[in-house]
């Protein structure tokens, strides 16, 4: 492949492959469609009611003693202006499917869909509640008119504190799967536990996720071994810890990938330096997208992996002060900081070629 070029107006990428200098005269172009899927902590995207069957109280707008509508409308549309901008440099489109987290019910879903930035996008909302002690949950967000869902079901996580054995109230793991255009997909949209009371000690709970999601993930390709498989979330980990690394068995190396392997583009940007949020001057990757074998084949009759990256613009970074080139964070001490979230979201393009060539 020699150049690359985006049809913004068919939302189309162009791919032009071109063979050895005796071969110039044969070239061909082919076209492909392009679709972004996306993941975003949207950092406690909470709304001014407080629930007495929640811990909500502690969330960052509660702790506002005024002004809470007002905030709370701003938190919104700088959520919406992130999202609706996720990918469109080159499909001219907002994400065909977002997972999202650290939201408290769909109430909040709602009012972030129904933006101005986005309601034409006509996206629809898969939410399950979690037992999550704070009250946030998991959801998917995705365009009608790309996806449409067939099945959705919420996994619960069981996983006990390692002091007194009891019950920890964590997200639950969303599965949704259906078809983006014609193409049979699955995604499974996670929030990891926390590293709360340090990494060491917090790991067995992450474990306990992967493990969760590797039933999920095992299940889905007994079923179909060739099954498309996508894995979002804020994992809490990052893409070379035991959860990744052990018990999903992530593969660094596209070549690596074996049939039923699980892929991880982030891995190389991690060991690169990147990362997704910020925590005393060191980076962490701990959003990421992986996906199963099948989505790294040559053939584009379907649709395909093409890359992936994260969304670090910089009006998302903090540009002065203490947390200097941290992501612009929404809430501070002082309340809210009319920033966006603790994490920078991550995203990936899918392509598929069409029957045209030109």
């Amino acid at each position: 492949m020699n150049l690359l070029k985006i049809n913004l107006i068919c939302c189309f990428l162009i791919l032009i492959t071109s063979g050895n200098a005796q071969n110039q005269s044969d070239k061909k172009a082919k076209k492909f469609k392009i679709h972004t899927l996306a993941f975003y902590n949207l950092e406690n995207l909470f709304d001014t009611i407080n629930d007495p069957t929640k811990l909500d109280e502690y969330s960052p707008i509660m702790a506002l003693k005024a002004n809470r509508k007002a905030a709370y409308n701003k938190k919104i549309k700088n959520m919406a202006k992130v999202i609706s901008e996720i990918g469109r440099d080159v499909t001219n489109n907002s994400p065909a499917i977002l997972g999202v987290c650290e939201v408290e019910n769909r109430s909040v879903l709602e009012d972030l869909i129904n933006d101005s930035l986005l309601i034409k996008k006509q996206y629809r909302i898969i939410h399950y509640n979690s037992p999550d002690a704070r009250g946030i949950d998991v959801a998917l967000l995705y365009q009608k008119h790309l996806f449409t869902p067939i099945t959705s079901s919420s996994h619960e996580l069981k996983i006990f504190n390692d002091t007194d054995g009891e019950r920890v109230a964590t997200r639950d793991q969303l599965l949704v799967s259906g078809k983006l255009e014609n193409d049979n997909i699955h995604i499974i949209v996670n929030h990891w536990p926390s590293r709360r009371g340090g990494e060491a000690r917090s790991r067995p709970k992450r474990l306990a996720a992967a493990k969760l999601n590797k039933h999920i993930i095992d299940s889905l390709q007994t079923t179909n071994p060739y099954a498309k498989i996508f894995i979002m979330g804020d994992l809490n980990d990052d893409p070379t810890n035991p959860s990744l690394k052990k018990i999903l068995k992530t593969k660094r190396k596209r070549k690596q990938t074996g049939f039923k392997a699980i892929y991880n583009p982030f891995e190389d940007f991690y060991r690169n330096g990147l990362g997704t949020t910020a925590y005393r001057d060191t980076w962490s990757l701990f959003d990421q997208i992986i996906i199963s074998k099948p989505l790294l084949e040559k053939d584009f009759a379907s649709f395909r992996y093409y890359k992936a990256g994260i969304f670090n613009k910089n009006y998302l970074t903090t540009n002065k002060g203490k947390y200097k080139g941290y992501p612009f964070r929404s809430w501070t001490y002082s309340g809210f900081s009319n920033g966006f979230s603790d994490h920078f979201p991550v995203y990936m393009y899918v392509i598929k070629e069409t029957n045209k060539s030109i």
